[in-house]
């Protein structure tokens, strides 16, 4: 393996990674005063609604120093030793503070133009663990990467574990499962720090997509719900649609039979599901979900990814048929 095409890798999911903090960032604090929004280095478009303040405020720190290619600020943002970040797609894993050093203070990452940007688009959570949704702008990794990721952080707010999720074919990076060697089989699944309601609300969803039951799933779903599969560039909204199209799908889909919850993130107001794959989907290992919950506990918005580019161009076809109705 090149090392050079393994370091730009490594950059790819490592960018990613950029945990910053609040401490030493003040001009992310700042205000525009003709407009009354904060100063960020990045696009200030961040939906908070299902996140606690300081939640927020942790990831507007991480994603300025990502923005400002600040790599001692990122790795500062994590706990002592031991850590885990992992890119699910790239199948490559970083289990030290160190690693993270040594890609976030190296070119190409520290030398990237001023105009590489990453940006938090959602934060699911709170500060024991959360989902968020961000870019990665194509300055910064050569194309433009969308993500879902979970993070689990420990009793102080520090990050102990980083998992990354996103989709080939979206990004129009096709890195087969093995190509920068054996996939990671210790994901730090068991270091869980989610609440009882979003825990309780994944197993129901897991279990029910993996019966193959679009009535049960959909019964989870609030009347006006959101069900998006970035994969697939599907979107369907209303309980209804979803029923419908889980009905034509499920059995097909590489969250539904055959496939299992393996980790929850977040918060009552919602959080992250990452997945293990059906084995029809293989050689595809891994996927993530968002989920938002009204008060109730019921899902308003479900989105997932996974890598669909390690499915066959036929399989692929397939399922994005699936969103038309009959």
């Amino acid at each position: 393996m090149p090392f050079k095409f393994l370091h730009v890798a490594a950059a790819i999911s490592l960018g990613l990674l950029v945990s910053v903090g609040l401490a030493g960032l003040s001009s992310a604090h700042d205000f525009d005063l003709d407009f009354g929004h904060k100063k960020l280095p990045y696009p200030n478009v961040t939906d908070t609604s299902h996140a606690t303040d300081r939640v927020a405020d942790v990831f507007e720190g991480f994603f300025s120093a990502k923005s400002l290619h600040d790599g001692n600020k990122m790795v500062s943002f994590f706990a002592p030793d031991p850590v885990l970040y992992i890119d699910a797609g790239l199948g490559f894993s970083w289990p030290s503070r160190a690693s993270l050093t040594q890609v976030w203070t190296n070119p190409p990452f520290s030398t990237a133009p001023a105009d590489a940007l990453s940006y938090p688009v959602r934060v699911i959570g709170d500060c024991h663990s959360a989902l968020i949704e961000f870019v990665d702008t194509p300055k910064l990794l050569g194309k433009e990467f969308r993500f879902l990721s979970s993070i689990t952080f420990n009793d102080k707010c520090q990050i102990v574990r980083w998992i990354d999720y996103w989709d080939g074919r979206s990004s129009q990076t096709h890195l087969p499962i093995g190509t920068l060697g054996p996939y990671p089989q210790d994901f730090h699944d068991s270091i869980v720090n989610a609440s009882k309601r979003i825990k309780k609300a994944a197993q129901a969803l897991q279990d029910a997509l993996s019966l193959g039951d679009a009535a049960k799933v959909a019964a989870l779903f609030t009347p006006d719900a959101v069900f998006e599969d970035m994969a697939l560039h599907t979107r369907v909204q209303g309980q209804s649609q979803i029923q419908r199209y889980l009905t034509r799908g499920l059995m097909l889909l590489p969250y539904g039979p055959g496939a299992s919850l393996v980790h929850v993130v977040g918060s009552d107001q919602g959080g992250g599901c990452e997945w293990h794959a059906a084995l029809s989907a293989n050689p595809l290992q891994r996927g993530n979900t968002a989920i938002e919950l009204d008060r109730d506990g019921n899902i308003t918005r479900f989105t997932t990814i996974y890598d669909s580019f390690q499915l066959t161009d036929t399989a692929y076809q397939t399922l994005v048929q699936l969103a038309a109705e009959k």
